[in-house]
């Protein structure tokens, strides 16, 4: 994960009601947005992305922020302006997008789930909440220190995870000829 791309600061104004409560990612089917979309959230939703689902999802959800696509700075801007990351897939094998977020400095609410389980689970402190009820994920995770996030993330940079990969080589012994 670049960790150069994303940071906490500068945020994006996003001049809507607080809490702000942030998808990123593909708008389609398979990421389960309607779990999120449809809790009953204090402050507001934003989703920054694109895809096939955007238009009937806009349409059913009117009171939903969608931005639309960002990408570089722009993009990094529109996570650290959020209060909490929500992951709703539960089909995800990893995602990116929570590490993202980390380093953002965003607490993730998310279903317990392979990928946020994988992620989320070896925090020695808090950075996120899963649960199978994602409005209390949610909420909970709206307590959670913001500082605490971006030093979790700073685990999985490329040059963390080149280095966890190199201590696990196993230097092969020379067979006689």
């Amino acid at each position: 994960m670049d960790l150069e791309a994303f940071h906490p600061a500068p945020r994006e104004d996003w001049d809507l009601p607080r809490p702000i409560f942030a998808y990123v990612g593909r708008v389609a089917v398979e990421k389960n947005l309607k779990a999120f979309l449809s809790l009953d959230l204090p402050g507001s939703k934003l989703i920054v992305g694109d895809g096939p689902q955007r238009k009937a999802l806009q349409a059913e959800f009117p009171d939903v922020h969608f931005a639309g696509a960002r990408h570089g700075a722009a993009l990094a801007q529109a996570y650290a302006g959020a209060d909490v990351f929500v992951f709703p897939s539960k089909t995800d094998t990893f995602g990116l997008v929570v590490l993202e977020a980390l380093a953002s400095g965003l607490a993730v609410a998310a279903y317990p789930v392979t990928g946020p389980k994988d992620i989320l689970g070896e925090a020695p402190v808090p950075v996120g909440t899963l649960d199978e009820d994602l409005r209390k994920a949610c909420l909970k995770a709206l307590e959670i220190d913001r500082a605490n996030c971006r030093p979790y993330a700073e685990r999985f940079s490329w040059r963390a995870c080149a280095e966890r990969f190199m201590d696990n080589l196993v230097p092969m012994r020379e067979t006689a000829q």
